[in-house]
């Protein structure tokens, strides 16, 4: 355990830049900071840190063993907190970011039954459709629509989801209802920029997949504020079907090009890797996972 001390005393000076604020951080004083990191510096045999009256910085050998210990005992920090877990009910703060639209309309509800069954379990949920750095950020976990792009996290699809191409009737009485998808050139579109190339609408076609590009005077960063465009009759939307399910099943609008439907994606739970994950956080992902389990017929 003194070994422990004197590696876990060099990693908070390193991250912190100082003696002072290291002993701080871990609750004692800079004198004796000071002394850990020298012992730990000669059972190493090697210089880990330079210093000087104002600063300290890590020598080449210093960053390496820093990169590799930091590694170490975020590990064995994570097996400690796994032990005690097991004996006891998931308790403690879940950080977890949502994108907006399916936050509010499908995941809000999923969360409030999950609070009613985890009661020591406290919910911090940022809904926001910026792509949040996990890392960095201090989230526990995030809920992803689409197919995730950061290798690095780990992925558990919750349920498939398709974008639906709709328009009310009113719309395609006065327009003109398209066939297929190049049609959509004639028509107003209403574009939603929270996709990564808005104006390229994906199709299947029965060579393959391919993009149509279509325009449009309407653009809103909400998918929700696309649906409701479309059913006043202002053009032809391109939106989740979780988003659309409620005014398909009312008549609002229509469903468009349905034989030409992209392929399905996927809504994720995403957490950082770890051989250990908090039972605070695998209790909301296995939840979900159950939730969700017989979603993706939204419409």
């Amino acid at each position: 355990m003194d070994r422990l001390a004197c590696d876990r005393m060099f990693v908070a000076v390193v991250e912190t830049g100082s003696f002072a604020a290291a002993a701080q951080r871990l609750g004692t004083s800079s004198g004796q900071a000071s002394k850990l990191v020298s012992r730990l510096e000669s059972e190493l045999g090697v210089r880990l840190l330079n210093r000087t009256t104002r600063a300290v910085a890590t020598t080449e050998v210093g960053r390496a063993y820093f990169n590799e210990v930091r590694a170490i005992l975020e590990e064995f920090d994570a097996l400690d907190e796994s032990v005690r877990d097991a004996s006891r009910t998931p308790r403690g703060r879940v950080r977890l970011t949502a994108p907006l639209t399916f936050g509010i309309l499908q995941l809000a509800d999923a969360l409030n039954d999950f609070a009613q069954s985890f009661p020591e379990i406290t919910l911090d949920v940022s809904f926001s459709d910026r792509l949040a750095n996990l890392v960095d950020e201090g989230f526990d976990a995030a809920i992803r629509v689409g197919r995730p792009a950061d290798t690095s996290l780990i992925a558990r699809k919750l349920c498939p989801s398709s974008i639906l191409v709709v328009a009310s009737e009113d719309y395609l009485a006065r327009r003109g209802t398209p066939s297929v998808p190049a049609d959509l050139a004639e028509h107003d579109c209403i574009i939603d920029t929270n996709f990564g190339t808005p104006e390229q609408w994906k199709f299947v076609f029965p060579e393959g997949p391919r993009s149509v590009t279509v325009t449009g005077r309407l653009r809103y960063s909400n998918a929700e504020a696309c649906l409701r465009a479309a059913e006043a009759g202002l053009g032809i939307a391109h939106v989740p079907d979780f988003v659309a399910a409620p005014s398909l099943g009312a008549g609002r609008v229509r469903c468009l090009l349905g034989e030409y439907r992209d392929e399905p994606y996927g809504i994720y739970a995403l957490y950082p890797p770890g051989r250990h994950l908090a039972a605070k956080v695998r209790v909301l992902v296995d939840f979900l996972a159950e939730r969700f389990r017989n979603s993706g017929n939204w419409a």
